[in-house]
């Protein structure tokens, strides 16, 4: 008959055996799990904490580097401490002093020279004798340049030099001598090679060559470029 025929299934078939006696129910059979691969512990993470220490250390010490290398070899601010510069500079005004032109004329060993009427920063020691700490970093403009005789008589200043034999007076000359007084003193000197003759604009209340005398040319650390404080007075030299 087609419609309930099913093919009988041997033991064999079945792919068990049944002993004799015993019954022939099948027998629960536990599943086995496979085994759990081992996984080795993961290996701890190097620590980024100590990289980003050292590098900010890097960071912090290149800056620092760089920053002292600028004021060393390029430029630097200044803030200018007295009257002696009146009235072109003031009291408190603050400056930045280009150095390029000095630490190039070291780096091919030979004097900076700055132009006349530049105004310069320099160092000067021995001022214990005028009442002032022994060595101070001075703001003063050029006045007498290397070869130049010097001649302060009368209250006059006055240059000579192969240009100009018969003398010529700076202050009345140049740009700049709108702003000066009379100038003190009774000095006649000629000036060495890599030397200069420096005085503050404001001369009755400025300590300067009239007083220690010609300063050299390794003295100087840089020429004014620019006032940048206060605000409505910032402008180039």
């Amino acid at each position: 008959m087609d419609n309930d025929f099913r093919p009988r299934q041997s033991n064999q078939d079945s792919g068990m055996h049944h002993p004799r006696g015993e019954s022939s129910q099948p027998q629960p059979i536990t599943p086995v799990r496979p085994a759990t691969p081992r996984t080795e512990p993961a290996s701890k993470p190097e620590s980024s904490g100590l990289r980003d220490l050292f590098s900010t250390i890097g960071i912090l010490v290149t800056a620092l580097l760089v920053a002292l290398f600028i004021i060393t070899f390029v430029f630097r601010s200044y803030q200018v401490d007295g009257p002696s510069m009146q009235n072109t500079l003031q009291n408190a005004d603050k400056l930045i002093i280009w150095k390029i032109p000095r630490t190039w004329a070291r780096i091919t060993h030979h004097d900076y020279i700055p132009k006349r009427g530049d105004i310069i920063v320099f160092t000067e020691s021995g001022l214990s004798e005028f009442g002032q700490n022994d060595t101070k970093q001075l703001i003063k403009r050029v006045i007498g340049l290397p070869g130049d005789r010097v001649v302060v008589k009368d209250g006059f200043l006055t240059i000579y030099n192969a240009a100009n034999p018969g003398g010529f007076q700076p202050d009345k000359t140049l740009a700049y001598g709108g702003n000066i007084p009379t100038t003190s003193g009774d000095i006649d000197i000629t000036l060495k090679a890599g030397q200069l003759f420096a005085c503050g604009d404001n001369r009755p209340n400025s300590l300067d060559s009239r007083a220690f005398g010609p300063i050299d040319a390794n003295q100087v650390i840089g020429q004014l470029v620019l006032r940048v404080f206060p605000i409505n007075k910032a402008m180039p030299f």
